[in-house]
């Protein structure tokens, strides 16, 4: 079969995403802090936009400039020429933004992570599913989420999402991404080429010996000496155990903002957006006359005519946003009834692809709204992220969220007789009897999540 190089025509379909519509899904996805920067930078670049106390209109989209300019003349004839605005003082206004913008912060470990990333990989689809995991790091770099939530909230096949995380355990530092202490150590020793050493040996196989530093229990296993262990633990000593820490945080200084306020009005849960957050925009009165003056400079009309659709972009695009999470916040109490009627004790499994069919949207529209978003219950403040989790299914049928069972896990614990502690078995024994079923290696895993040491080292004399 020959083969020839030359230049060929082909049609192709594909979608693109407009700057628009990118520019869009940014405002959806920003936090208050940053979205309260960049009005404040809209504000000083276009002259049409000012700041208003009044809600904007309920369709943009269904008017013309022209119908806005009609529009805007009858809230502005309504409320009055003499209209103050905003209620803040001009200096009460620039304390509070030098406040914000003074927070620094390095570069984050999932900024510096994103950038290796684009750089080794060029798959779209493998992209996504490596930067969902980094998205999924604590701040000790270690992968809390399970491979198979994952897999589900992105509609991935698993195979795909264990090709990602073994990209991003390739990126630097090395043991990035581990599930857990062993994983972290390996990737490390693998990475200075220790596949075949004693260090490897002794943390892939004895590392709860080590741990309670077992050193002669070591060497007997492994059929070496003892100075031998001793100089390899010395070793291992020398590794990171959370390599996550060189990097800043993924936030300046943690300030939180509520989004979104959920009281209980009678029977029913309602949900409020934060108005105090940021400031509602307007086009400006004067500029909206001198645009509709046909006598004025063409130039200058054009020039605000321009202004003026990309305010009422940005207008548009904050009421899409304050939408959206207003129709993901009303999932959510739909679904975590239990949790909002008796507290954090009854939080339900509740995937993105479940929210995102009763809102109508895409998942990743709601992985997008519920970034660095928090809500404000009578429990307390919490990340939206917090009620999205898989679960276990009870003997009963019933299924039951799996910071639910940590919770009980730690309260278990909490209770239990600081000279004897319960072992993993025991936890296990003890959720069996609620109803739970779970291996003894997945309470292990939880305990370690929570950051709680095994029962020999919670043992007191």
């Amino acid at each position: 079969m020959s083969t020839s190089l030359g230049l060929y025509q082909s049609v192709k379909l594909h979608q693109t995403l407009s700057p628009q519509m990118q520019h869009s899904l940014s405002i959806l996805q920003a936090p208050a802090v940053e979205l309260s920067t960049l009005i404040q930078q809209e504000l000083l670049a276009n002259p049409m936009l000012e700041i208003s106390e009044e809600k904007p209109l309920e369709n943009p989209d269904a008017l013309s400039i022209d119908q806005w300019i009609q529009e805007e003349e009858k809230w502005y004839e309504y409320l009055g020429s003499n209209f103050e605005g905003f209620q803040r003082s001009i200096e009460d206004e620039k304390k509070r933004q030098f406040f914000f913008d003074s927070q620094t912060a390095s570069e984050s470990m999932s900024t510096q992570l994103s950038k290796q990333l684009a750089l080794v990989c060029t798959d779209r689809t493998l992209l996504e599913a490596a930067n969902h995991i980094i998205g999924n790091l604590d701040e000790k770099g270690y992968l809390r989420a399970e491979l198979e939530e994952i897999a589900t909230d992105l509609g991935m096949p698993y195979s795909l999402i264990e090709e990602a995380l073994s990209l991003v355990q390739s990126l630097d530092p090395p043991g990035i991404a581990a599930r857990n202490l062993s994983e972290c150590l390996l990737l490390q020793l693998k990475a200075q080429g220790k596949e075949n050493s004693l260090e490897f040996r002794i943390v892939k196989e004895c590392l709860p010996l080590l741990e309670r530093k077992k050193f002669n229990e070591i060497a007997k296993q492994l059929k070496v000496s003892l100075k031998q262990v001793q100089e390899a633990v010395a070793t291992i000593r020398s590794l990171e155990p959370f390599p996550g820490s060189k990097f800043g945080n993924d936030e300046k200084e943690k300030i939180i903002q509520v989004d979104l306020i959920i009281v209980r009005e009678g029977e029913n849960w309602k949900v409020y957006f934060n108005e105090e957050l940021l400031p509602r925009l307007r086009l400006n009165h004067y500029y909206k006359n001198l645009l509709s003056d046909k006598d004025k400079d063409p130039s200058l009309r054009n020039y605000l005519k321009e202004k003026m659709r990309s305010g009422l972009f940005l207008i548009k695009c904050l009421r899409m946003r304050e939408n959206t999470l207003l129709r993901v916040a009303e999932a959510i109490v739909e679904s975590q009834q239990e949790f909002f009627q008796h507290g954090p004790g009854f939080l339900k499994p509740l995937t993105m692809s479940e929210v995102a069919k009763k809102t109508g949207v895409h998942e990743t529209t709601v992985s997008r709204a519920i970034a660095n978003k928090y809500v404000q219950t009578p429990y307390g403040i919490f990340e939206l992220k917090y009620f999205f989790n898989s679960g276990f299914q009870k003997t009963t049928g019933e299924f039951v969220a799996n910071q639910t069972i940590k919770e009980a896990i730690e309260r278990l614990i909490r209770n239990e007789d600081p000279q004897a502690p319960l072992s993993d078995q025991q936890i296990v024994e003890a959720l069996a009897k609620m109803g739970i079923k779970m291996a003894r290696r997945t309470i292990a895993k939880y305990r370690t999540h929570l950051k709680i040491l095994p029962s020999h080292l919670r043992r007191k004399s």
